[in-house]
């Protein structure tokens, strides 16, 4: 699994960061997974390997702008440049509303390709193309907010002795077995996929997260996944001083709580802005503060994020950063 940060501040751009988007694929597939949609995300994508065509699904934490505002003119560009495969946007109340608000008082009528909207804040959103399942898990924010945990789906392999003894012919039974799916013989026994298939190889799973004073409610997500990526707005000497009424969390909170999780690997982001790249003489805050504040309480695997870059999650769950931006 890839993750590309095409933004990492929170609330405002930068002129190194933009505010949040994240594209997630399968490996090398071209074919990806939008998180969150900043204002400019469209202009990001520009200086990757991904394109509109090929978005299969977006992922929406919550409605605050750094968050979303990017979303109408990138269904616009998409609509443009001759989209028409359906595109699946998964979101909370309120981003539906938004997008076709948009789109009405900008005068565009009538899209080439169907927008899907999935409320993710329902009790029963699941998310499932066959490549990637998708769970929402509810975060604390001033707004409801979700993280997503996104485990891959691996081609399965058929168990072809249990199926031989157990009697179901060879044939397109079997192929629909391969992909997943359950089947009836002819004889009325139902043969479940997950029983006689096993994945190609352990699933693999990021958590992505939205705004969030509390990563704690993470703690079951973290125990099932992989690594896992938080904002880390402040650190506790500026939450101390800006009070906890915007309810993010700090490089500390995030660290505990992962530490306490047994997380082996962490990606930070989503930082404020008067926090600079580097430190200096005349630098009051910088990334560095954060790096050494989550290393306080976390030794596993950990990144601070930066624009542009691309994180690997391989199939022995190692994570590690691709040395060329962008892909």
């Amino acid at each position: 699994m890839r993750v590309t940060f095409l933004g990492t501040s929170a609330g405002t751009p930068t002129r190194q960061r933009n505010v949040t988007g994240l594209a997630m694929a399968i490996d090398d597939a071209r074919d990806w997974y939008l998180f969150d949609c900043g204002e400019a995300t469209q202009h990001q994508l520009q200086h990757t390997r991904y394109t509109t065509a090929r978005l299969r699904a977006v992922f929406i934490t919550h409605v605050h702008g750094d968050h979303c505002y990017g979303l109408p003119g990138l269904i616009a560009s998409a609509n443009m440049s001759g989209r028409k495969t359906p595109l699946t946007i998964c979101a909370p109340d309120g981003i539906e509303q938004f997008i076709r608000a948009t789109f009405l008082h900008t005068d565009i009528r009538e899209l080439r390709f169907p927008l899907h909207f999935v409320r993710s804040d329902l009790p029963d959103f699941s998310y499932d193309d066959g490549q990637l399942h998708v769970s929402a898990h509810l975060l604390s924010h001033r707004v409801p907010c979700f993280a997503y945990r996104a485990e891959e789906q691996p081609p399965r392999h058929l168990l072809e002795a249990e199926l031989d003894e157990a009697g179901l012919p060879r044939g397109p039974q079997w192929n629909r077995l391969q992909r997943g799916e359950d089947v009836v013989s002819e004889s009325g026994e139902l043969f479940r996929s997950h029983d006689f298939s096993r994945p190609a190889w352990p699933p693999r799973s990021i958590i992505v997260g939205g705004d969030n004073d509390r990563p704690e409610l993470l703690h079951n997500a973290m125990c099932r996944s992989d690594a896992m990526i938080h904002e880390a707005t402040f650190s506790e000497e500026v939450l101390a001083k800006v009070g906890p009424k915007y309810m993010h969390s700090t490089a500390a909170m995030v660290a505990k709580a992962a530490s306490e999780a047994g997380l082996r690997q962490l990606i930070l982001t989503h930082f404020s802005q008067r926090y600079r790249l580097k430190g200096g003489d005349h630098v009051e805050h910088s990334i560095d503060d954060l790096i050494r504040e989550a290393r306080s309480y976390y030794e596993g695997n950990l990144y601070m994020a930066e624009d542009l870059h691309s994180y690997q999650l391989n199939r022995d769950r190692q994570l590690y950063r691709l040395d060329e931006p962008g892909h």
